[in-house]
């Protein structure tokens, strides 16, 4: 310890505790090589053990404007030097860079070896202070970095090799390589996993026979055996299973920033080499049984926590994978079949009928009907004429196209969408902001308490301060705690899959049980999300099943949307059909010529300047015709799910607001608002605006829930705290979503709230247990009355405990009667 400086130095606050330091204060504490001052002996003495312990970082990692410390890092060699300058060439990065307007450059990057929190916090502050970088953001569900940089202060190449050097490895995202990490990362975990399971389960039957012994009396040879044979057994899940722990953590003190790693390699790595000495030496006690759990347990938690990372970095791949791999290239000698990733911009190409469109372009010869559902989720075919715009990734349905290429790679819709998901997926909520900065202060206080006791020990009686020590990392390490709120969360995933609600992420119980808000989009979600034949209105007298006949006979050869709904009533055949654009269908019926299709298509057809009056302003209608006269009018309905009214109902008992946010602008829109009585609608709207309105809704301190069902509902559904893709839904849009209804029945999201409440309750019970047993065992591993077996036991024991509590989220919350709407009003 320091003794009163007589160097005074000028401070107004406290360096250890932030308060001011009184007039006339002259003690001071030796931080990092400086003499800081302090306002009392108490911080003094505190400041002064950390600094001696090797702690000096903790004061520059306790708030937010800590700065990344200085790193020695590691060399490359000449040939990954000579690898990494090549993606300096644009010919090379024309893929993953894209050319900003304010002169800067922006790529995507994967980045290996990111285990947690910390890992971000260190790239994203070390990167961020290279000059020449303006921005760096790391997504931890994916790997995925952003960085923009000025291509005249610094290039990629030593981008990536700073993040080599502090112990990482960056590589260009692209769908096809990010896919061969996943896999390779996937198949490690599998196989450490396995070791560490076998490993725990062989070890715990061995110390039941030793704890077995030492209460009946066991002959000394036997015990060996087994200890030798747990030995055997325990090392390759410390060296092999447990390897990624000890790599982070020494990577963290290289770097000087404490994760949750460090204190879990002390733990699991002391009790190891404490277990061998006992082995070797014959005294003292073994801990094979609890370091092989304990490894077993964390890297179950890590396994479910990549699983969900790599189902959301899968879906940014299969957006991208809606571009065909070839297209049709219109060269001055004729027609060329090249990859679709060698067209530029001014090339034109030939798209046929049932091709996909391979990039953005504006039509320059021939007309036809555009299946934009990949992008905006509605059914209908769009009609595109001569000079109208055309997206990558969409389907041409009709007829031949010609296209003069606008747009490529990076600067297409479709990478316009990846990255407004990406951007969506980046921003960190609170609550996680939160945790990253609590875990920095919980790793603190478990090793200063540790070296505490430990100094403290070795002072009293050094024989035992190794093993009290050890009892102390043994109570602290968090296997209760970190059971807490993982084991409450599977039971009530589990018995929300058998209901038919899968979850794909952890956060959603927890996001569902502070729900304000929940967010339909129509087609899809609120409907069914398929065109049915509704009302028929026959005119003048004409007999309701003949026109239906004629109609379907009209329809029969057509694969249109609006036709299926007509391909059930299909009786009789028509001939020399004729199809009009985006207008309707014609053809003849036992020598008669007859029509179908808006309303004003079809009037023209029969001579008429004005088609009949609309039976009703809603739904979707077609007009029969035949040469003389109106036959009769047809809505096409998109019905409202069975049990809507009735899913509504519930939530809104719950205290839940509920919304519509649609891209549809039809009449429909009114009519499916009013069936469901939802007040709040907004129709209309782009992907772009629905991301919009949600981060209004939050801003103002809305808990949203997003449900919908479309690819082009995907930036909202990662934008929204929580969402929800139904079961019928694309598959990009399941893969992007928090969870997924799998049988559609929208009675399920109140039973999935319901649940999320009594888990948040069960959690907080977990917590309050497991606390209590660290507040309890804590002081007295400390005085020594605690062995470390009698501390795991205790562990073991409170862990038991928490997952036994967390059993009664195996049932769902029983669903309160809801009254009907004319029972409420009388009363």
């Amino acid at each position: 310890m320091n003794s009163i400086s007589s160097t005074p130095l000028q401070a107004e606050q406290c360096f250890h505790c932030g308060l001011d330091v009184p007039s006339g204060s002259q003690y001071f504490a030796e931080i990092n090589g400086k003499q800081q001052q302090m306002c009392c002996p108490g911080c003094q003495a505190v400041a002064q053990l950390i600094s001696d312990s090797g702690l000096d970082t903790y004061y520059k990692h306790r708030t937010s404007s800590a700065s990344t410390p200085d790193i020695a890092g590691r060399e490359l060699s000449s040939a990954m030097q000579q690898e990494l300058k090549l993606y300096d060439q644009s010919s090379v990065n024309k893929d993953f860079v894209t050319q900003l307007d304010n002169g800067e450059q922006e790529a995507v990057l994967v980045i290996e070896g990111i285990t947690c929190a910390a890992c971000v916090w260190l790239l994203e502050n070390h990167l961020s202070k290279l000059d020449g970088i303006s921005n760096v953001t790391i997504n931890l569900t994916n790997h995925r970095a952003r960085i923009r940089w000025h291509s005249d202060k610094i290039l990629l190449s030593q981008i990536l090799k700073e993040v080599f050097q502090i112990g990482y490895q960056g590589h260009p995202f692209h769908p096809n390589k990010e896919e061969q990490l996943l896999e390779q990362e996937n198949k490690l975990a599998i196989r450490r996993l396995g070791i560490a399971g076998v490993g725990m389960m062989q070890v715990m039957m061995m110390a039941v026979a030793l704890y077995a012994g030492a209460m009946q009396g066991m002959e000394a040879k036997y015990n060996d055996f087994i200890r030798w044979a747990s030995f055997v057994i325990a090392t390759p899940v410390i060296l092999y299973s447990a390897r990624p722990f000890f790599v982070a953590a020494w990577r963290d003190i290289k770097t000087r920033h404490l994760s949750m790693d460090v204190p879990v390699s002390i733990a699991i790595g002391g009790a190891y080499l404490a277990s061998i000495w006992a082995t070797i030496s014959q005294g003292g006690e073994v801990y094979y049984d609890s370091v092989t759990m304990f490894t077993f347990f964390l890297l179950i938690g890590r396994f479910l926590e990549m699983k969900a990372r790599h189902r959301t970095g899968r879906a940014g791949n299969s957006l991208l994978n809606l571009l065909p791999t070839s297209a049709i290239r219109l060269d001055p000698d004729g027609e060329a079949l090249v990859p679709a990733t060698d067209l530029k911009v001014g090339d034109r190409v030939l798209v046929k009928p049932g091709h996909t469109i391979p990039a953005d372009g504006i039509i320059i010869s021939g007309s036809s009907s555009v299946d934009e559902s990949a992008l905006t989720g509605e059914y209908l075919p769009v009609r595109r004429n001569c000079d109208d715009t055309v997206v990558g990734g969409t389907i041409n349905v009709e007829n031949p196209l010609e296209i003069e290429i606008s747009h490529v790679g990076t600067e297409t819709q479709l990478s316009a969408i990846v990255r407004l998901l990406d951007r969506a997926h980046e921003n960190k909520p609170k609550v996680a902001r939160i945790a990253d900065k609590v875990a920095s202060y919980f790793v603190a206080a478990v090793l200063i308490t540790a070296t505490i006791v430990s100094t403290i020990w070795w002072q009293i009686a050094p024989e035992k301060a190794f093993w009290i020590t050890l009892s102390v990392l043994v109570v602290t390490c968090p296997c209760a705690l970190s059971l807490a709120t993982p084991t409450a969360l599977t039971a009530a995933t589990g018995t929300l899959r058998q209901h038919g609600l899968l979850i794909t992420r952890g956060h959603v119980l927890e996001s569902l049980a502070n729900t304000t808000h929940i967010v339909f989009d129509k087609t899809g979600t609120l409907t069914e999300g398929n065109l049915s034949l509704g009302e028929i209105v026959p005119l003048e007298g004409q007999d309701r099943d003949q026109i239906l006949k004629l109609a379907a006979a009209l329809e029969a050869h057509s694969e249109h949307p609006v036709a299926k709904a007509f391909h059930p009533f299909i009786d009789i055949a028509a001939t020399d059909t004729r199809a009009t654009l985006g207008k309707g269908l014609s053809g003849e019926i036992n020598g008669q010529e007859y029509c179908i299709g808006k309303p004003e298509f079809s009037a023209a057809f029969c001579g008429l300047e004005q088609p009949p009056a609309l039976p009703a302003n809603k739904g979707h209608w077609l007009l029969l015709c035949n040469k003389e006269q109106p036959l009769g009018w047809f809505s096409l309905n998109d019905q409202v799910r069975r049990d809507a009214v009735k899913a509504l109902q519930h939530l809104k008992s719950l205290n839940i607001e509920v919304q519509m946010l649609t891209g549809d602008s039809s009449s429909a829109v009114a009519d499916v608002a009013q069936q469901l009585r939802i007040d709040k609608v907004v129709s209309g709207v782009s992907p772009e605006q629905k991301l919009e309105h949600i981060r209004k809704l939050q801003d103002s301190g809305a808990k949203v829930l997003m449900i919908g069902d479309g690819i082009n509902d995907i930036p909202v559904l990662a934008g929204a705290e929580t969402s929800v893709a139904m079961g019928s839904a694309t598959d990009l849009a399941k893969t992007n979503a928090d969870a997924v209804l799998l049988n559609g029945e929208l009675m399920r999201l109140s039973d999935a709230i319901r649940l999320a409440r009594k888990c948040r309750i069960v959690i907080r019970e977990n917590l309050g247990i497991s606390l209590t047993y660290n507040v309890i065992a804590l002081p007295l591993a400390a005085a020594g009355f605690i062995p470390p077996y009698l501390a795991a036991i205790g562990m073991s024991a409170s862990s038991l405990v928490v997952v036994g509590n967390a059993l009664r989220l195996s049932k769902l919350v029983r669903r309160r009667a809801i009254k009907r709407p004319e029972t409420q009003a009388q009363g």
